[in-house]
């Protein structure tokens, strides 16, 4: 499953995508949050705040307790501001 990040999820990660194989424990974007949190201190920086981090599976914004599903991508990235 390829994950997509951006903005300053991007930067403190240090990469834009990536593709993963979920455990089976992760079935909804906020578990998905909370494994990748455990993946190192880039991470854990990148989702220190996990409640503000957006979500969208194959392009669609979803809440973070909605079904994972089997999206072909997932795309985390924080809130952002337009002008």
């Amino acid at each position: 499953m390829k994950v997509l990040y951006f903005a300053w999820v991007r930067e403190r990660i240090g990469t834009a995508e990536e593709d993963l194989d979920l455990p089976e424990s992760v079935s909804t974007p906020a578990e998905l949050i909370g494994w990748l949190k455990t993946r190192g201190p880039e991470f854990e920086s990148a989702f220190e705040r996990p409640e503000i981090i957006r979500v969208a599976l194959d392009q669609v914004h979803v809440e973070q307790d909605a079904p994972l599903g089997n999206p072909r991508e997932i795309a985390l990235f924080p809130p952002m501001t337009g002008g």
